[in-house]
């Protein structure tokens, strides 16, 4: 399993519609028979201020390989860069430990 972290500052948008795309990706992700149980998709965000935090989990490399092919990834991943004004950090993580 690998893991990924997404972090941005929200900079351009509305919450309101940006919370809705969040929805329709992960929507998308469990909608598809290849990804549905191989990708594990979480957004968190600060209560303070515009900090979101995106977790991001794949089975396998083939998992993260098709997520990657999807038109909704892409199409994800560019309005994501747009909603945090360019600025999007992307960071593998480990797990080190875990409650079960």
């Amino acid at each position: 399993m690998k893991h990924f972290m997404i972090r941005y500052q929200f900079k351009n948008g509305t919450t309101e519609e940006w919370h809705r795309e969040i929805g329709r990706f992960i929507k998308a992700i469990d909608g598809d028979p290849e990804l549905k149980g191989r990708i594990g998709y979480r957004v968190l965000k600060a209560r303070d201020d515009g900090s979101y935090f995106h977790l991001a989990s794949v089975s396998d490399d083939a998992a993260q390989k098709a997520l990657q092919s999807r038109d909704f990834f892409r199409a994800y991943q560019e309005t994501t860069r747009k909603v945090a004004g360019g600025e999007v950090t992307v960071t593998p993580i480990e797990v080190i430990d875990q409650t079960g």
